[in-house]
């Protein structure tokens, strides 16, 4: 085994450890925001959409930096068109989520 192999094969371990990672991350963020909103929702408070919304978007950045980072280790074309596809399906649903927490911010700054 030669030393680029070798580096390979160690690339590919550190990456896939990494995006297990991030997407433990990413789906314990948008767990634990869904519990609490789901609190919030409960308690009848006026923030718990903006919370939420939050929440869901920090973790879809975390499993957005996964899908990056599997960039890496992808092979052919047919990953590279998966992985291209789940890139750009979460990043339009972290912009919409975006606008919707921007939006929401203007209409408690109109009504305080």
């Amino acid at each position: 085994m030669d030393i680029l192999s070798l580096m390979e094969l160690v690339l590919d371990g550190i990456v896939e450890a990494a995006i297990l990672i991030f997407e433990f991350i990413g789906v314990g963020i948008i767990i634990f925001s869904g519990i609490r909103g789901f609190y919030l929702y409960l308690r009848r408070s006026p923030d718990t959409k903006l919370t939420l919304a939050k929440g869901l978007a920090m973790g879809l950045e975390f499993k957005l930096g996964s899908e990056i980072l599997r960039t890496v280790v992808v092979r052919d074309w047919r990953e590279i068109g998966t992985v291209a596809g789940i890139i750009a399906l979460r990043a339009a649903l972290t912009f919409l989520i975006h606008w919707e927490i921007k939006e929401e911010e203007k209409s408690e700054k109109k009504t305080s």
